[in-house]
């Protein structure tokens, strides 16, 4: 059987998103302090290994419902290890790994600078076998979110790329990984500064980059992909707009971070929804994802819980008010575009059941890993940096000779 147009450009989308989750480590390591950026590191390079042979082992299988199948999640025993899997499946296999792969790591952004690897790859295999893997069930494999709509007698759920399965899952699994590992040593606003503006805006631009394929790799049809690309374009850069103005408004100086950040929360709330606004409403929707997620990041200093790199005020906030936008502005059923408020019950349900089931799982995964390998490592060890002392690498190795030679240079 030929490979077709839509085969490619699903092919291509797959390396696009696959990039992404590298790019992940590159933002996340110029987050965190020059001490940390190796642990930081691994924990997303980490999760495309445990993840990957997961979905899979059994990850792919519990990931849809066959015919006849019904319940919590597809039956993990169905097509273990991919023994039946027809051949012309293997595409869609592959982009769905990739999804699974960066959605497990956004989590690790909230618990850098404390939790030890060991510990951090015993949740990431757990969440993603019992949240994971279910939710995508629920939401794009035939589970009940999908079909809420047909039940209720509403407008069906809508969720492009993960506002839901990827955003919201993943924000509410974050906070509840913070809350369990407790706040980092001297924890307060300003007293953890990222170390390298440049490492987090090479991660960002290669986030965007693969946000296309992320948000347009199963399109169909030309008018689809352009309009997705286009969306995918203007939320985030209406974000930057929407982040930069609100600092400079409450009398912040406006920085590459806050504009990165900017970008990001358009593109997470652009997520579900790209496919279903007109660019308007895409360019209106990224402002506002930009001016929340900018407001949002300050409630962990007022709420007193450390989630480190702001995936709550960002996945969390953005992928939510994504979702719920969509009952306001999608083409056709919005409330101000036609519809009714079908919809938006739909996507509410949608937000609230994921929010809560994710948020509750997790905080019971947390405990357990808690438990067995105690979660944080030594009060020393955080104070010194955990990269040598858990990795034997640092980010920035300079050899002592070339360090006498740039001190020898520099004196007259």
């Amino acid at each position: 059987m030929e490979l077709t147009p839509q085969d490619v450009w699903t092919l291509a989308s797959t390396a696009l998103v696959l990039i992404m989750t590298p790019g992940l480590a590159l933002f996340y390591g110029g987050l965190v302090r020059v001490r940390s950026v190796v642990n930081m590191m691994l924990f997303s390079v980490s999760a495309m290994g445990v993840v990957g042979v997961l979905w899979v082992l059994f990850g792919y299988s519990m990931n849809y419902f066959a015919d006849g199948e019904s319940g919590f999640a597809g039956s993990p025993f169905k097509d273990f290890g991919l023994l039946n899997t027809p051949p012309t499946d293997f595409i869609g296999v592959g982009f769905g790994a990739v999804f699974a792969m960066i959605t497990t790591a956004l989590i690790s952004g909230a618990i850098a600078d404390r939790v030890g690897l060991g510990s951090w790859v015993l949740f990431a295999g757990v969440w993603a076998s019992l949240v994971y893997f279910p939710v995508a069930a629920w939401v794009w494999g035939g589970g009940w979110i999908q079909r809420l709509g047909e039940t209720l007698g509403t407008p069906d759920v809508i969720d492009l790329a993960g506002g839901t399965v990827i955003h919201i899952n993943a924000g509410a699994a974050a906070l509840a990984l913070a809350l369990v590992a407790g706040k980092r040593l001297g924890f307060a606003p300003g007293s953890h500064p990222p170390h390298s503006i440049p490492l987090v805006t090479i991660g960002a631009a290669l986030l965007w980059f693969g946000w296309i394929g992320f948000n347009s790799g199963l399109a169909t049809e030309v008018g689809e992909a352009g309009l997705i690309l286009v969306n995918t374009l203007v939320a985030p850069a209406a974000g930057i707009l929407g982040w930069i103005l609100t600092d400079v408004l409450r009398g912040k100086k406006p920085g590459v971070v806050g504009a990165a950040s900017g970008a990001v929360a358009g593109l997470v709330a652009i997520t579900p929804s790209a496919a279903n606004l007109a660019p308007l409403w895409a360019m209106l929707l990224g402002v506002v994802a930009g001016v929340a997620c900018a407001l949002a990041i300050e409630w962990k200093y007022r709420l007193g819980y450390d989630d480190s790199l702001d995936v709550v005020g960002l996945h969390l906030v953005a992928g939510v008010i994504g979702s719920l936008y969509l009952g306001f502005f999608a083409f056709d059923d919005g409330l101000f575009t036609g519809g009714d408020a079908g919809l938006l019950l739909v996507q509410t349900i949608s937000v609230l059941a994921v929010m809560l089931y994710s948020f509750v799982v997790s905080l019971l995964i947390a405990v357990g890993v808690k438990l067995v390998t105690g979660l944080r490592v030594p009060t020393e060890v955080e104070l010194a940096g955990i990269d040598e002392s858990a990795h034997g690498e640092t980010a920035y190795a300079i050899d002592d000779r070339e360090r006498v030679a740039a001190v020898s240079v520099s004196q007259p």
